[in-house]
């Protein structure tokens, strides 16, 4: 599938994986399932992705980017902060606490990678053995469901000051 463009509506039909219980770092996650359509269909919404929580750069620069500068996306009137990647609820949930995202960024786990693949941004690792099931590094601005920017690749594409520096 080719990669989703600026126009495209987010793929609808699709489920997510939510935390319940944000803030509480010493609670296990409560998933929720969420509707790509119902997360992703109104306001403006950033949605950025990592091929895992913990790794070096996610971990490091890409997260943190995005909690740093999150009062400054408010500012320009995104609605909600997104970061998705094929990593289960509960791997995101820790990592969003580990990072206290809580309250700037929120995680939706895309366990499966339906949601990768039906953005044409699966990506195999498995030659790195860190599975054949991943997401690339991307960003995306959304408006009420249609994708005004995508950023994929590099911090200097998807990165949380190269995103704000596109609203």
């Amino acid at each position: 599938m080719a990669p989703i463009q600026v126009g495209d509506k987010i793929p609808a039909g699709l489920t997510f994986v939510a935390t319940t219980n944000a803030g509480d770092v010493n609670a296990c996650a409560i998933p929720k399932q969420l509707k790509s359509e119902d997360v992703l269909g109104s306001g403006k919404i950033i949605l950025f992705a990592v091929p895992g929580a913990f790794t070096p750069t996610c971990h490091l620069q890409h997260l943190p980017g995005y909690v740093k500068h999150a009062d400054a996306f408010k500012a320009k009137g995104v609605s909600n902060i997104y970061v998705t990647s094929t990593n289960d609820v509960f791997v995101l949930d820790a990592w969003a606490k580990h990072e206290k995202a809580d309250g700037k960024v929120s995680v939706l786990a895309d366990g499966n990678g339906e949601f990768a693949k039906a953005a044409g941004m699966h990506l195999d690792l498995s030659g790195n053995k860190m599975g054949a099931n991943r997401t690339k590094r991307y960003a995306l601005i959304i408006e009420n469901g249609v994708v005004t920017y995508v950023g994929e690749g590099d911090l200097d594409m998807s990165g949380a000051e190269a995103v704000l520096a596109k609203l």
